[in-house]
């Protein structure tokens, strides 16, 4: 037998078992706009699902065996969504609010607490169970909180709460 099969033989049988998502333990929160995107992504793993089964013969193992794990992952956390109900009042930082907080030097900063699968700290969506989220949830305007990071302790001061961006 040439080395050629054996080698592809052997990838093959990896390509079934990839290596799962983890699933957080936290409650999956999350907000109206995170439950469509959740929904959103199960639809477009479908469809990768649906382009690459049509390819027969020719669909990349790999790629499906990949698609399978996408899609448990997806379907787990739509089946624990916990959907938050909208923000109606600005006195306590739920998830869903916008907040701004100042750290000790004054240096501001705005965040949205959102559900794990919606965070995008690039954007200001920061999952409602990370280190500052937990730092501001509950906090009221004017409250101190430490936010622990593994950099240090910070101290910062809510400045305001929104309902919207």
């Amino acid at each position: 037998m040439s080395r050629a099969f054996v080698n592809e033989d052997h990838a093959a049988a990896q390509a079934t078992q990839p290596v799962e998502r983890l699933i957080s333990t936290q409650p999956n929160y999350v907000t109206a706009s995170g439950l469509a995107q959740l929904q959103a992504r199960v639809t477009e793993v479908q469809i990768l699902q649906a382009e690459q089964s049509a390819m027969g013969e020719r669909a990349d193992r790999q790629r499906m065996a990949d698609l399978e794990r996408d899609m448990r992952y997806y379907q787990h956390r739509l089946q624990h969504a916990q959907v938050v109900a909208p923000i109606t009042s600005t006195a306590k930082v739920q998830i869903g609010s916008w907040v701004t907080f100042a750290d000790e030097q004054g240096d501001e900063q705005r965040v949205c607490l959102v559900g794990e699968d919606q965070a995008d700290a690039g954007v200001g969506l920061i999952n409602w169970a990370s280190p500052l989220g937990r730092a501001l949830l509950g906090a009221e305007v004017g409250e101190e909180r430490v936010w622990r990071r593994p950099a240090g302790d910070l101290t910062v001061e809510i400045m305001g709460i929104q309902t919207g961006p």
